[in-house]
């Protein structure tokens, strides 16, 4: 998938996830789970680890379960069995790796790749626990708009070198103009937010040139993914930090 390809996909994903402020928490939910599906059995594909099928479902299922019980928790801290689904995640990559045996090809590239799958897909949940914190799309929206500028920026062919900083840079001024249209907060704390988001998004584009050509579409559906699963945890987190 080409990096204009996967600059849309992601796009597209944000957008989902606004429209969850506009049609409600079983939407959101629903989306979170999808996102966090496909990134699941997209991301071995993507990294060309063995086990795909097995390691995929382990990371689904990581994601798809924290998505749910963000939504359906009655506690106040959204993410709190959140910790628990990433441990298990991670405890199921390694009886994945145990089950392989010893001398496997690529045990360790596998083991870390995957769990580094298991923890990304944790941080779906994010989005709905941001959702149920804050009730209101200004926070989602300034965060949505620095990474749709971010990710519009790596869909240049232009190398990492200069698309790291201009992106930083144009998502910390996305940031305040967001703010302003359609939030309270501060300038000063949505340029920073915008600069934070941008750096994660750049941060797995450069992954991506590491990695080299996409295998396949679902490998290149998971690339476009995993920066916005990313950012879940992020914006709520970062939300109570602001608004608390």
């Amino acid at each position: 998938m080409k990096s204009s390809l996967a600059g849309l996909a992601g796009i597209i994903a944000l957008a989902a996830i606004v429209a969850g402020h506009y049609f409600g928490l079983g939407y959101i939910v629903g989306v979170a789970v999808a996102l966090a599906t496909a990134f699941g059995f997209g991301w071995p594909h993507y990294l060309g680890i063995p086990a795909k099928k097995t390691l995929g479902t382990v990371i689904a299922l990581t994601g798809a379960a924290a998505a749910l019980t963000s939504g359906l928790t009655a506690d106040a801290n959204f993410l709190v069995w959140t910790p628990i689904f990433i441990a298990l995640g991670f405890g199921a990559v390694m009886v994945v790796q145990l089950i392989r045996g010893t001398g496997q090809a690529h045990r360790l590239e596998s083991t870390l790749g995957a769990g580094a799958g298991v923890l990304i897909a944790g941080f779906a949940g994010g989005w709905v626990a941001s959702y149920r914190f804050l009730g209101e799309p200004g926070m989602t929206l300034v965060t949505a708009i620095s990474a749709a500028v971010a990710l519009a920026v790596g869909m240049l062919s232009w190398p990492d070198r200069v698309l790291a900083p201009l992106a930083i840079v144009l998502a910390a001024l996305a940031g305040p103009l967001a703010a302003l249209l359609f939030s309270e907060l501060r300038i000063l704390p949505a340029a920073v937010l915008g600069a934070l988001v941008a750096a994660v998004i750049a941060s797995f584009r450069r992954l991506g040139t590491l990695t080299g050509p996409v295998r396949n579409v679902a490998g290149g559906l998971s690339a476009a993914v995993a920066p916005v699963l990313s950012l879940g945890a992020l914006v709520y987190f970062i939300d109570k930090l602001l608004l608390t």
